[in-house]
């Protein structure tokens, strides 16, 4: 029987500092099941995030999407999850994912093999936050009988943000479930799967990490939603403008349009140029905009095609406005 998706929101990376806890509260508050914090260079960071907003609201779980693999040392970060899920019991999921490759490489992060580097920080991780006993000798993690002095009662989840084949069978052997950036589509769904499996089948095989259960599915789209489509489609388009560059060719593979969203990119002079000559349909496909009904509808296809949770990235510069509009489906 297919499950309804967990709805929840992205808390803006560049929200103004004052408004980060009115918008977390307002989003417990309106109903939603999760938040989803975001650490981009250079804003803000993920953990001081999370930690803010689940202290200042009682109910709503808070993902943290997502911390780069190569920038911490993996028992520190299990230190401060850890921390967290003591304090606050079930609400806490972590994202860990390669980092982007130019600000890795500005800040010094940057490793020879990105693919071992997220393997072995969320093996380690996900084994320390259970309570083991973990000893490692890696490429890049090498650890000597760690263990956390309290373990949190539930481990958090720790979750792939990544796109590649490659990475998502990285993601089905070593984590509890995987982050897909926008644009998420049915489509998209259905080939990150396929290779999410080959990982789990790999860790069943070899017994070394045991699967999840449940392989979670978390879903990022740019959203708008407006009794008037158009002004919906107005409001996402500019958060478009990136799609269909190199990073993003997984994503759109899949897709019918594929060949000719490639063609118009390259045709097009300019990022705005894009999006103004994409076809109303690509956008209805590409973010969750339209009425109420339409975007419920789109869930529910995200849902059956395996998305656990799907989290609606505002397009509307006013976040606290967008929360208002984006309740309406819920």
């Amino acid at each position: 029987m297919t499950r309804s998706p967990l709805v929840g929101v992205l808390l803006p990376r560049d929200i103004p500092i004052h408004h980060l806890v009115p918008y977390a509260q307002k989003a417990e508050a309106l109903g939603f099941d999760e938040l989803w914090v975001v650490e981009d260079c250079f804003f803000r960071g993920g953990i001081a995030q999370a930690a803010a907003v689940l202290a200042s609201t009682t109910r709503i779980v808070v993902g943290i999407g997502i911390l780069p693999a190569g920038a911490r040392n993996p028992v520190f970060t299990s230190l401060e999850v850890a921390t967290l899920a003591e304090l606050y019991p079930g609400r806490i999921v972590l994202g860990i994912g390669h980092g982007m490759p130019v600000w890795m490489k500005q800040v010094g992060a940057a490793v020879a093999s990105p693919l071992t580097v997220l393997a072995e920080q969320l093996a380690t991780i996900r084994a320390i936050l259970r309570g083991e006993n973990v000893s490692v000798d890696g490429r890049y993690v090498k650890l000597d009988g760690v263990e956390l002095e309290a373990a949190p009662r539930i481990a958090p989840p720790v979750l792939a943000g990544v796109r590649g084949p490659k990475s998502l069978a990285v993601s089905g052997e070593h984590a509890d479930g995987t982050i897909l950036a926008e644009p998420v589509t049915p489509e998209y769904i259905t080939a990150a799967l396929a290779h999410i499996s080959v990982g789990v089948e790999r860790a069943t095989a070899t017994q070394v990490h045991q699967p999840a259960p449940v392989h979670q599915v978390v879903a990022y789209n740019v959203a708008a939603i407006d009794d008037d489509p158009d002004v919906a489609r107005a409001l996402a388009r500019p958060a478009l403008e990136w799609i269909g560059e190199s990073d993003w060719t997984p994503h759109i593979a899949p897709l019918a349009f594929a060949a000719e969203l490639a063609a118009l990119r390259e045709r097009s002079a300019s990022r705005q140029d894009f999006v103004s000559a994409m076809p109303d349909e690509w956008v209805d496909q590409l973010a969750l905009v339209g009425t109420p009904d339409r975007v419920r509808a789109r869930i529910a296809e995200l849902g059956a095609a395996g998305a656990t949770s799907v989290v609606l990235t505002p397009a509307d510069p006013d976040p606290m406005a967008a929360l208002d509009s984006f309740a309406r489906i819920l």
